[in-house]
């Protein structure tokens, strides 16, 4: 299997170490959306979109999975969550 690569649907933005989102209004934790896939770790809320860090815009979590040879959606769609928003560094 191919090694995915994440990044901005909308601006091609890659995500940094050190990037981080805030389960708000939910619980209020900063995690990192992409190393637990959307889900917060602090009350286990699945987020099915992702704020942009840098355009600011939204779009499905599932779409910034990409395959760096055909371009495609590596991760399967998810269906319990609602949008988060981002703390930049």
């Amino acid at each position: 299997m191919r090694e995915k690569q994440i990044r901005c649907p909308n601006c091609a933005y890659r995500p940094r170490l050190g990037d981080h989102w805030s389960c708000v209004p939910r619980c209020g934790t900063l995690f990192d959306t992409f190393a637990t896939g959307g889900r917060c770790p602090g009350c286990g809320h699945l987020w099915l979109e992702t704020q942009c860090p840098a355009c600011a815009r939204w779009s499905p979590h599932e779409d910034w999975y990409v395959d760096p040879q055909a371009d495609r959606v590596m991760v399967p769609a998810r269906a319990d969550a609602s949008p988060g928003l981002p703390l930049t560094p």
